[in-house]
């Protein structure tokens, strides 16, 4: 009987010790896993701000291009807009000339959709 007692207390041990290995175990890899995320954080933050001083590089290079194409619309805009204010004061007459005999010249017709009765 004492035998069984010492087995059964040996058996015990055992898995004491066994759950104490499990318990380390489970906190190594808990640990394992906060290092881990703390590591992917510090990557993240790191490209992110390597991603964030490409664009800014990239911004300030292409402004000053934003400028200079600014500055050429303007000028063929302000070169159209003279082009139509001159093309207005050299035909302005003829347009007027035009718009009143359309408008004072009037010849009666019946209208195409009316249809002669007989009498």
């Amino acid at each position: 009987m004492a035998q069984k007692s010492q087995g059964i207390q040996t058996l015990l041990e055992a898995e004491r010790e066994a759950s104490k290995i499990v318990d380390k175990a489970r906190a190594y890899r808990t640990q394992k896993l906060k290092d881990a995320t703390s590591e992917a954080d510090k990557d993240i933050a790191a490209l992110k701000a390597k991603r964030e001083k490409e664009l800014d590089e990239f911004k300030q290079q292409n402004e000053g291009d934003n400028t200079t194409q600014q500055a050429s619309l303007d000028q063929d805009v302000q070169r159209q807009v003279a082009e139509v204010q001159s093309a207005f004061t050299t035909k302005m007459d003829t347009l007027v000339r035009k718009l009143i005999d359309r408008v004072a010249v009037v010849d009666p017709k019946p209208h195409r959709n009316l249809r002669k009765t007989e009498a």
